[in-house]
């Protein structure tokens, strides 16, 4: 991305986050170590040590703020390659912020819902990016298929079109391919994001290089 479209994308990430902001820097540490270590005792959210999702959660909680504070000492390799903007990031991780954005979900849910029962999906937008990872990294290292059986892991693909997480339940294909950005590999698989990606390639609001399968 040129300076424009990744500043613009770091805003908008933020703004779509809203309550549960991830800095990207944590969490782009946190992934590489999730490849690095899939399903290992040093993979930051693995399924296969917990006996639940919410355990789960929790630890991979903790790692992060220790990415996060600096509590965690982090590997080199792991350590460089991510766009960085502090200011934003001071802003968007404030307690102040977090609640100005609870407070408009809030205001939403008062204008538009419809029934009482609504409401209760409130947590839900409060914590959706926890949420979301939850359910790529329990669901998509535990349940389903696997294109690539060789993989060190237990990585799987939970779905055939991944409707639910937009291509990241495709886990198996996406261990033992970390740079594509199709993350269906098999012709009756469908990743649907992958066409808005090959849309912003050809209008050059990014650029795809070119390259061949490469691991992570």
């Amino acid at each position: 991305m040129s300076p424009f479209w990744e500043k613009f994308w770091y805003m908008f990430t933020w703004i779509t986050q809203g309550t549960s902001y991830l800095n990207a820097r944590a969490y782009a540490i946190l992934h590489r170590m999730h490849h690095a270590y899939s399903d290992t005792e040093k993979d930051p959210h693995t399924p296969h040590f917990f006996k639940e999702v919410f355990t789960m959660m929790m630890h991979t909680r903790r790692i992060y703020n220790g990415l996060l504070n600096g509590s965690i000492e982090v590997e080199s390799k792991f350590d460089k390659n991510f766009p960085e903007y502090p200011t934003i990031d001071k802003i968007a991780d404030h307690l102040i912020t977090r609640l100005i954005f609870a407070g408009l979900y809030i205001s939403f849910y008062i204008v538009f819902a419809s029934h009482w029962w609504m409401y209760l999906l409130l947590p839900i937008h409060f914590l959706i990016g926890p949420i979301q990872g939850a359910i790529v990294n329990w669901a998509g290292h535990k349940y389903g298929y696997r294109n690539f059986p060789d993989e060190k892991d237990q990585s799987k693909n939970t779905l055939i079109f991944d409707f639910l997480m937009l291509g990241e339940l495709f886990q198996n294909n996406h261990h033992h391919a970390g740079a594509r950005p199709n993350f269906a590999a098999k012709w009756w698989e469908i990743d649907p994001v992958y066409p808005i990606i090959k849309l912003f390639d050809k209008i050059r609001i990014i650029k795809l290089v070119n390259i061949k399968t490469v691991k992570m």
